[in-house]
């Protein structure tokens, strides 16, 4: 498969997500009185029903109220959604064998710093992309080093360990042989516009995770960095 049939498909995997977020709205699967596990398992079920999504790349990840200061890798106790919360989903769908990574953060209530949070996010994400498309030979560590910057200059921590990956065929994990080359984070100093282990041309997630951890309230938006 040549380079433009590659990123034609992680194109549509992404349209493809969008339109599963958008069901998950019209549906109304976030929502008070529904647990972060039935909004999931909903989720799973809508996905596979109305869009033949088989499985996930990675695990689906609901957040709600104090629990969407939690990052990727952490499991906090269940928590039912509230009439006030907000909350985050951070879903991997495939979609004929290639990947989506897509993340998006919703408000129930009226609580003016959550709704700042919210509208925060896409603003942090798209100075992270001009970045990135400002500096041909940035590294993922400095790319990283920007974005909790970023998030800093808008009053907000950062969430998270990383801030996006590599994304692919399925499944593109440890996709150049280190893991740590295929992030965003400390300790990646490649120029992120290179090639993976198997000689092709390397695809970006970026992702943001801002929190306050004093107010217990977080969010989180991810999408395509490079394409």
């Amino acid at each position: 498969m040549d380079e433009a049939q590659r990123v034609a498909k992680l194109r549509h995997a992404q349209w493809k997500a969008t339109e599963l977020f958008a069901a998950i709205e019209a549906a109304e699967i976030v929502r008070p009185g529904v647990s972060e596990r039935a909004a999931s398992d909903a989720i799973r079920d809508l996905a596979a029903a109305q869009l033949g999504v088989e499985r996930h790349w990675h695990k689906r990840v609901v957040r709600a109220g104090p629990n969407a200061v939690q990052p990727y890798h952490s499991n906090p106790p269940e928590r039912t959604i509230g009439d006030d919360d907000i909350v985050y989903l951070d879903l991997g769908p495939i979609f004929e064998a290639w990947e989506a990574d897509f993340g998006r953060t919703y408000v129930l209530g009226t609580d003016p710093d959550k709704l700042r949070l919210r509208d925060t996010l896409p603003v942090v994400w798209a100075a992270g992309r001009s970045k990135f498309e400002a500096t041909p030979d940035i590294t993922g560590e400095q790319l990283f080093e920007f974005m909790v910057a970023e998030a800093a200059r808008h009053g907000w921590e950062w969430g998270g360990t990383i801030a996006g990956h590599m994304v692919g065929e399925f499944p593109h994990a440890d996709a150049t042989g280190k893991k740590d080359y295929s992030r965003i984070t400390p300790g990646n100093d490649r120029p992120m516009r290179g090639v993976d282990r198997d000689g092709r041309v390397a695809h970006w997630i970026l992702e943001v995770h801002l929190v306050d951890r004093e107010r217990e309230i977080g969010g989180f938006y991810e999408e395509l960095l490079d394409i």
